[in-house]
């Protein structure tokens, strides 16, 4: 079993059922842990990518942490993949809205951008952040 990450990025969501769906289906996340509450909001989901792992939950669960993010978003999340190719075709199949196709970078990194339904960036390229390469 590997290490529990030591950072792990929170979102809202006004649908973090779609949020959800979205991160599973077209980007390869597997959801963890969803806990919902009596109104049917998520209260809190956990979604992991290899080592990583994002948190989500739903807005207007009155918790602290939902005050705390008041509007929150939009944010921007990197995550390294092995094949952004396959990876991006596996998105486009899903519907994943793609601000930018695959590209190299001049820094070495392949990368590809996408936006999930509530403005929310999410980068997935070669790079790896902390290696000398």
């Amino acid at each position: 079993m590997s290490e529990a990450p030591d950072i792990c990025p929170a979102l809202k969501y006004r649908d973090a059922k779609a949020a959800i769906t979205l991160l599973t289906e077209a980007f390869g996340f597997t959801a963890t842990a969803v806990y919902e509450g009596e109104d049917g909001l998520v209260a809190h989901a956990e979604l992991t990518y290899g080592n990583g792992t994002v948190m989500l939950g739903s807005t207007g669960t009155d918790s602290v942490f939902d005050k705390a993010m008041g509007a929150g978003g939009p944010v921007g999340v990197y995550v390294h993949v092995r094949d952004v190719d396959e990876h991006h075709a596996r998105a486009v199949a899903h519907g994943a809205e793609i601000v930018m196709p695959p590209t190299d970078q001049e820094y070495g990194s392949r990368d590809y951008m996408a936006k999930d339904a509530e403005g929310n960036v999410w980068s997935f390229g070669t790079y790896t952040p902390g290696s000398a390469d």
